[in-house]
């Protein structure tokens, strides 16, 4: 009985902590749309990215549209990064709209992939406002250190594209153009 009792106990301990590790990573990004977790050659990627700016637009983010596959070493690589590195997983869900754009030999996605400026390698990135403006066209290498993704460079990258510092950009662009700054 003895023994009974220390398992229940200790099974209690693990569920609760299991459950406040999921309910923390939860709260980062709740219900995170499929899109958004997983390349899928299945998927139509226009009413994914129709779907993704609704949703930015009702959360005040930007879409960052990642291009890659399940196939690519690199995106795994950087998925893992994600996962390991909660503080930048929490800053990228928080500050974006995450929008998965599988290309592959099954599916390569010819008429999405037209519409977007050219993609040197996988993974790769784009930045879009809520409004469906491409701002930003990036390769993921930038933000390597090494040989591995840095936490410096990722968390620097998704401040600086994110909703308030494109609003910055913007209206300083807007106040140069007016004269009143020289």
């Amino acid at each position: 009985m003895k023994i009974f009792s220390s398992l229940v106990i200790c099974l209690n301990i693990l569920f609760s902590s299991v459950a406040i590790a999921n309910t923390s990573s939860m709260a980062v990004a709740p219900n995170l749309p499929t899109y958004s977790k997983v390349y899928d050659d299945q998927r139509d990627p226009f009413a994914d990215a129709l779907a993704a700016l609704a949703l930015a637009q009702a959360t005040n983010r930007q879409v960052l549209i990642e291009i890659g596959g399940n196939w690519c070493n690199w995106c795994e690589k950087m998925d893992n990064f994600l996962v390991k590195n909660p503080e930048v997983y929490q800053a990228l869900h928080s500050q974006y709209v995450v929008l998965k754009v599988n290309v592959s030999d099954r599916n390569e996605n010819n008429d999405f992939m037209q519409s977007l400026p050219p993609v040197l390698g996988y993974p790769h990135m784009y930045v879009s406002t809520a409004q469906g403006k491409m701002i930003l066209s990036k390769d993921t290498a930038e933000l390597l250190e090494g040989s591995d993704y840095s936490t410096t460079q990722w968390l620097s990258f998704l401040s600086n594209w994110s909703v308030s510092a494109t609003a910055v950009q913007a209206q300083l662009t807007a106040t140069t153009k007016n004269g009143a700054v020289q």
